[in-house]
Order: C-alpha cells, then sequence, then structure tokens
C-alpha cells in the first residue's frame, strides 16, 4: 500500500470545494483539504501573471491517482490545472490504512 497527496489549485473557493466533495464521494480521495486563499505568480501567456486561487490537497492511495487526474481535469475549469502528485513516505500507518480503506472501491 502507498499513499500520495494530490496538489489541485483551483479558481475559486467553490471549485475547490466541489472538485473534492466529487472526489471523496466517488471514493478517489479518501479526504480532502481546502485552503482557501493562496497568491500565485506564474508565466502565462509570455507574461508574468498574479491572481488568486484556493489549494485542493487530496489525500489517495497511488493506485486511484490516474482515475483521480483525469476526474479532477474533467470537473476543472482551467485549460492547464495544476494537479501533481507527491508520495507520502511515512507517517501514521493507522492514518495510511485509514486512506487505503477509503479508497478501496473507488474508480
Amino acid at each position: 500500500m502507498a499513499a500520495c497527496l494530490v496538489y489541485v489549485t483551483t479558481g475559486t473557493f467553490a471549485e475547490a470545494q466541489a472538485i473534492g466533495r466529487a472526489m471523496v464521494k466517488e471514493r478517489l480521495a479518501a479526504c480532502a483539504n481546502i485552503v482557501p486563499r493562496i497568491v500565485p505568480i506564474f508565466w502565462w501567456d509570455g507574461d508574468v501573471q498574479e491572481g488568486e486561487e484556493s489549494l485542493l490537497l487530496l489525500k489517495t492511495a497511488d493506485r486511484q491517482v490516474p482515475a483521480l487526474i483525469e476526474a479532477v481535469k474533467a470537473q476543472h475549469s482551467y485549460d492547464c490545472p495544476c494537479v501533481t502528485v507527491l508520495p507520502i513516505t511515512g507517517g501514521n500507518a493507522d492514518f495510511l490504512g485509514w486512506i487505503e480503506a477509503e479508497t478501496a472501491s473507488g474508480g
């Protein structure tokens, strides 16, 4: 069993809530956490941009990652959404087991 943290940025808090709720409901993620306001500074369309986004963190089993990425992309408002996967290399074994159990029937 391997767990992952999926880092997603969204244009609004409501979008983060909708995507997070859908991923948990579909059991593609065991849990979604939302940081309501982050300020990105980035290159886009040949210029440096700055804006306001929400950060969505999804905790899942690595076997769910491909389906989760596709589901996030299907619901996301951005043309090229930030969806990155960070492996969880350690932590509370009980919590990591909970992630595995809660995503066992997803996808």
